[in-house]
C-alpha cells in the first residue's frame, strides 16, 4: 500500500517538473499536445541611409586679392566614399602658392578615420609636372606607390620607407568622422598624417574655439575651429618659403562644419598667416546636393596611370 502511495508521487512530481520541457518521455506521454507557437513577428529591415553627395568651392585670398581656387566633391554610399579635387593658384603672390592639379581617391568610412583605397593625383608645380597613384591595403596601410614624372630635384628631404607609416592622402586626412556632437572640442584633439605623394607632412590640430559662417551656397552655422601646427617631415626643399613661414607656428586655423547626411565633417575654412599677410582659403559654396550620381564629377580628373 505504502509503496504503491510512494510511486504514484513520484510519477506526479515527475510530471510537474517537465511541464516546461519541450520534449518529455514516460510520464507526459498520456498529456495533450501543446498548442503551436505563434509564428515570429517580422522585423522590418533596416534601410540603408541614403547616399550624400558633397560639392564644395573655395576661393584663395591674400590681402583680399584671390589668387586661386578650388573645387572639392565627395560622395558617400554604404560605407564607402569618393572625392575628387581641383585647384589652381597664381598670380602676383605665386612666390607662395603656385601651381595646379587633381587628386582623387577612394576607400571606406570607419568610426575613427577615412581609410583610402586608392588615390591618384595629377600635379604642376615647382618640381615639374608629375602623376602618383598611392595604393593602401584592407588595413589602410600604404602598399605602393607609383610616381611617374620628373624625380623630385636632389634639394629636397628625401623621403624614406619608414616615415610612410599610418598615413592618408590629403583629401582622406581633412574628412574626419564624428560620434553624436560635431562641435564636440575632442573633435579637434587628432594629428593628420599625410603623404601626398611626394611631400610628406603632419598637421596636429588642437581646439581653439567655434565660430560661425555663412556661405553664398550652402551651409550656414556654426564652425568648429581648430589650432594648426604644420610639421613638415620630407619632400621639402629645405628653407623654402612655406616652411620657413608656416612650419611650427600655433596661429594656423582650421573650419570644419559637419556634412549633412553624414557623421563626418570637413574643412570649410584655413587661415595662414605669412610674412605679407594672412592666405585665407574659404569656401563659398558648401552644399549637399541629390545624390544622383555614383562618382562626383565638379573636379577635374586624373589621366588614367
Amino acid at each position: 500500500m505504502i509503496a504503491r502511495f510512494a510511486r504514484a508521487r513520484l510519477v506526479r512530481n515527475a510530471s510537474l517538473a517537465c511541464a516546461g520541457v519541450l520534449l518529455c518521455s514516460g510520464a507526459l506521454a498520456q498529456q495533450p499536445a501543446a498548442p503551436p507557437l505563434p509564428p515570429p513577428q517580422q522585423v522590418p529591415a533596416t534601410p540603408a541611409p541614403p547616399p550624400v553627395n558633397l560639392k564644395a568651392h573655395f576661393e584663395i585670398i591674400m590681402t583680399h586679392i584671390q589668387v586661386g581656387e578650388l573645387n572639392w566633391a565627395v560622395y558617400f554610399d554604404n560605407g564607402a566614399y569618393t572625392a575628387a579635387a581641383s585647384g589652381k593658384a597664381s598670380g602676383v603672390f605665386s612666390v607662395l602658392v603656385n601651381g595646379e592639379g587633381s587628386v582623387t581617391t577612394n576607400g571606406r568610412v570607419t568610426p575613427d578615420r577615412l581609410m583610402p583605397q586608392t588615390s591618384r593625383s595629377e600635379v604642376s608645380d615647382e618640381d615639374g609636372a608629375y602623376r602618383v597613384t598611392l595604393t593602401f591595403d584592407a588595413q589602410g596601410a600604404l602598399g605602393k606607390v607609383v610616381d611617374k614624372g620628373a624625380a623630385p630635384p636632389e634639394d629636397r628631404v628625401h623621403v624614406t620607407k619608414n616615415l610612410l607609416r599610418d598615413v592618408a592622402d590629403p583629401l582622406s586626412a581633412m574628412l574626419i568622422p564624428f560620434a553624436g556632437n560635431a562641435f564636440a572640442p575632442a573633435n579637434c584633439e587628432r594629428t593628420l598624417r599625410i603623404f601626398d605623394g611626394r611631400r610628406r607632412y603632419n598637421l596636429a590640430l588642437s581646439y581653439k574655439r567655434l565660430d560661425k559662417v555663412k556661405m553664398k551656397h550652402g551651409y550656414a552655422g556654426k564652425a568648429l575651429v581648430c589650432n594648426v601646427v604644420l610639421r613638415p617631415i620630407a619632400g621639402y626643399k629645405v628653407g623654402s618659403l612655406l616652411v620657413r613661414y608656416l612650419a611650427g607656428k600655433d596661429d594656423l586655423e582650421m573650419w570644419f562644419a559637419p556634412i549633412s547626411g553624414i557623421a563626418v565633417m570637413a574643412p570649410v575654412r584655413a587661415l595662414m598667416p605669412t610674412m605679407i599677410g594672412t592666405m585665407d582659403i574659404r569656401a563659398d559654396e558648401f552644399a549637399t546636393l541629390a545624390a544622383h550620381a555614383t562618382v562626383p564629377v565638379h573636379a577635374k580628373q586624373p589621366k588614367p596611370q
